[in-house]
C-alpha cells in the first residue's frame, strides 16, 4: 500500500495566486496541520514500536540456531539457515524503516519551515507546539528504555559463570533493541521541542501582499 504524500512546498513567489492573504492562511493552515500529524502523531510512535517488535523477533529467530547446538539437535543444519534466513528478513525490513523514518521527519520539517515563513498567523502557529503529544513521546520513550536497560542488565546478572549462552545473546539484544527504540523516541520528542523552539520562538513577518 502506498504512503500517502505529503503536502507540497509552497510555490515560489512569481507562481502564488491566492487572491487574498485569508485564503492563504487557509491553505497553509491546513498543510501545517498534516505536517504535524505526520510528524508527531501517535500512528508513528506505534509504528517505531510495531518495528521494534519486528527487531526482537528477528532477533529470536537468529538466537535459535545457537539454542540448538547447545541442546545437539539433530536439526540444526536444516531448520537453523532457516532460522538466520527469517531472522534477518525480520531485521533489516526494520532497520530501513527506521531510517526512512529518520528521513521523513528531515522532509517534513522542511516542509514544516517553509510553510512557516510564507506568512505568521500565531493561533495556527500555536498548535504547532503540540506539548501533549511531545510529552508523550517523551514519557513512553523513557519507559522503553527503562525497560530495555532493566532486560539488558538483568539478563547479565542472571547468567551462570561458564560459557556464554542463548540465553544471554537473547536477553542482551532484546536489551539494547529496547533501549535504541527509546532513545530513538526520546530524541525526536526533544528535537521537536527545540525546532518549536527556534521556528515558533519569534512570529515570522508576514511576506504575502
Amino acid at each position: 500500500m502506498p504512503r500517502t504524500p505529503l503536502p507540497p512546498p509552497p510555490p515560489p513567489p512569481f507562481l502564488r495566486t491566492w487572491p487574498d492573504r485569508t485564503a492563504l492562511l487557509a491553505d497553509r493552515r491546513r498543510a501545517l496541520e498534516v505536517l504535524r500529524r505526520r510528524s508527531l502523531g501517535i500512528h508513528r510512535l506505534l509504528l517505531l514500536w510495531l518495528l521494534a517488535l519486528a527487531a526482537i523477533v528477528g532477533w529470536a529467530l537468529l538466537t535459535l540456531p545457537m539454542q540448538q547446538a547447545e541442546e545437539h539437535d539433530p536439526l540444526l543444519f536444516v531448520v537453523g539457515p532457516v532460522c538466520v534466513v527469517l531472522g534477518l528478513a525480520a531485521i533489516v525490513p526494520a532497520v530501513i524503516g527506521v531510517v526512512a523514518g529518520i528521513r521523513r521527519d528531515r522532509e517534513i520539517h522542511g516542509l514544516l519551515d517553509a510553510w512557516l515563513a510564507l506568512d505568521s498567523h500565531p493561533l495556527t502557529d500555536a498548535g504547532l507546539r503540540s506539548p501533549g503529544l511531545s510529552l508523550c513521546w517523551l514519557l513512553s520513550s523513557f519507559a522503553v528504555c527503562a525497560l530495555g536497560l532493566w532486560t539488558a542488565f538483568a539478563t547479565a546478572a542472571g547468567a551462570a559463570p561458564g560459557p556464554v549462552g542463548h540465553e544471554v545473546f537473547l536477553g542482551m539484544g532484546t536489551g539494547m533493541i529496547l533501549w535504541l527504540t527509546g532513545m530513538l523516541g526520546a530524541a525526536k520528542a526533544v528535537r521537536h521541542y527545540r525546532w518549536a523552539l527556534r521556528a515558533l520562538g519569534t512570529a515570522a513577518a508576514p511576506q504575502h501582499r
